[in-house]
């Protein structure tokens, strides 16, 4: 008797907890996990940033390559990391927008799931 009581609270509580996620499931899309991933796109971003290094590039544009430091040295130094900052530069435009559209498909996937859910009904 007493284990058929302890069941029927315990499917009660289940059920209960199992209606309020569902319902608390797309507040949550939209304001702790669009933080979580906003973050993750910037992480992204950043781990991109750090991969190509264009800044670091920029930095050293003037620096001899190879310990070249006559005047055909710097020039063919100078002009190959100006060619390769622009190249990272634009990999680094494409890869801001590969994580924003990362983000964008993170806030259409809830409503685009509705609408797919609804449809085929």
């Amino acid at each position: 008797m007493f284990s058929c009581v302890m069941f029927i609270l315990i499917l009660q509580r289940v059920a209960l907890d199992f209606l309020l996620s569902i319902i608390y499931f797309p507040l949550w899309w939209y304001s702790g996990g669009i933080k979580k991933a906003g973050r993750y796109a910037i992480n992204l971003f950043l781990n991109g940033n750090a991969n190509l290094a264009p800044g670091l590039w920029l930095k050293n544009i003037f620096v001899p390559m190879f310990g070249q430091t006559d005047w055909q040295g710097r020039l063919v130094s100078i002009l190959m990391r100006f060619v390769n900052i622009i190249f990272r530069f634009i990999g680094l435009i494409l890869w801001a927008g590969v994580t924003v559209v990362v983000f964008l498909l993170w806030l259409a996937w809830l409503p685009g799931l509705v609408y797919l859910v609804l449809r085929f009904i």
